[in-house]
């Protein structure tokens, strides 16, 4: 059930919030509930991984082998 509350925003900040919400295709309610929403959402246990998990320094091999035969690691 949702709730209608009046806010008084400032014309510069109103602005913006239709600027975005043109360029993001939505609302300018549907940007405000999010932001509320990430504002007081609950506190999360941990962080989220940026970078990649395993480091190192030596050469990188082939994305795509060409001398594996993809059957032989699937079928024994």
């Amino acid at each position: 059930m949702a709730v209608r509350t009046t806010v008084d925003i400032p014309e510069p900040l109103h602005d913006e919030l239709k600027r975005r919400a043109e360029i993001s295709r939505t609302s300018i309610r549907s940007l405000i509930v999010k932001a509320l929403e990430e504002a007081y959402a609950p506190p999360r246990k941990g962080k989220y991984v940026t970078g990649p998990m395993i480091t190192g320094k030596g050469k990188r091999g082939p994305r795509f082998p060409v001398d594996e035969n993809p059957y032989d690691l699937i079928l024994p």
